[in-house]
C-alpha cells in the first residue's frame, strides 16, 4: 500500500510539473525563473545518476551546465530560447537512444538483456531474443521522438511543440512501458513477475559493476 501511495504521489507530481512546464513555455518561455525551473531538475537528476554510477564526466558536465544556467538566469534569459528547449529534448532522447542502441553491437550484451539476466534465475534463448528486440524497440522509440520533435518545431506552432515536449513525451514513454509490460506477461509467460523496485536495484547494480575497482 505504501509503495502504491508513493507511486501515485510521484505520478501526480510528474503530471503537475509537466503541465506547469507547458504553461511556462507557452506564456513565459524566456523568463529566468522559467529557464531555471525547466533545466534545473534535469541537471540535478543527471548529477545524481552520475554520482550513483560513479561517472565523474557526468558530474563535470552537470557542473558546467549549472554554471551556464546560472549565467543565463543572471543575464535575464536568452534570445530565441525555444531552440534551447528543443535541443534539450532532442539531446536527452539522442543520448538515451545511443545508450540502448550501442549495446546492440556485435559482441555486446543488449542493455535490457543484461538487466533481465540479473533479475531472472532462468534465462532462456527465447528470453534473450525478446530482450534484444526490446532494446532495439526502445532505441527506435527514442529516435522517433527526436524526429517528431524536430518536425513539430519546424512545421507547427510553438504551443504544439510545448505540449508534445512537456505532456505527450512522458505519456508516450509511460504508454510504451505499460503496454510492453502487459504484452510481455501475456505472450511470454516465461518471464516471472518482478517488482519495479527490483528493476531499479538491478539498474543500480549494473552501474556499480561497470565501474573498475
Amino acid at each position: 500500500m505504501a509503495a502504491r501511495t508513493a507511486l501515485a504521489a510521484l505520478v501526480a507530481a510528474g503530471a503537475g510539473y509537466a503541465l506547469i512546464g507547458h504553461w511556462l513555455m507557452v506564456n513565459a518561455p524566456d523568463r529566468p525563473w522559467t529557464v531555471a525551473l525547466l533545466f534545473g531538475p534535469l541537471l540535478l537528476a543527471l548529477a545524481g545518476a552520475g554520482w550513483q554510477r560513479r561517472q565523474p564526466w557526468v558530474l563535470v558536465a552537470c557542473a558546467a551546465g549549472v554554471l551556464l544556467l546560472g549565467g543565463v538566469v543572471a543575464r535575464g534569459g536568452v534570445a530565441d530560447i525555444d531552440r534551447l528547449y528543443v535541443l534539450q529534448h532532442a539531446g536527452i532522447h539522442v543520448a538515451l537512444g545511443l545508450s540502448f542502441g550501442l549495446t546492440l553491437r556485435a559482441g555486446s550484451t543488449p542493455l535490457i538483456t543484461a538487466l533481465a539476466q540479473s533479475l531472472h534465475e532462468q534465462f532462456t534463448p527465447e528470453m534473450r531474443a525478446y530482450t534484444r528486440w526490446l532494446t532495439g524497440l526502445w532505441a527506435a522509440y527514442f529516435g522517433a521522438m527526436v524526429a517528431v520533435s524536430l518536425l513539430l518545431y519546424a512545421l507547427a506552432p510553438w504551443s504544439w511543440w510545448s505540449f508534445f515536449g512537456n505532456v505527450l513525451t512522458p505519456l508516450a514513454a509511460a504508454a510504451l512501458f505499460a503496454g510492453e509490460h502487459i504484452v510481455r506477461y501475456r505472450r511470454h509467460p516465461e518471464f516471472e513477475r518482478v517488482s519495479l523496485r527490483a528493476v531499479v536495484a538491478a539498474w543500480r547494480r549494473s552501474g556499480e559493476q561497470a565501474v573498475p575497482p
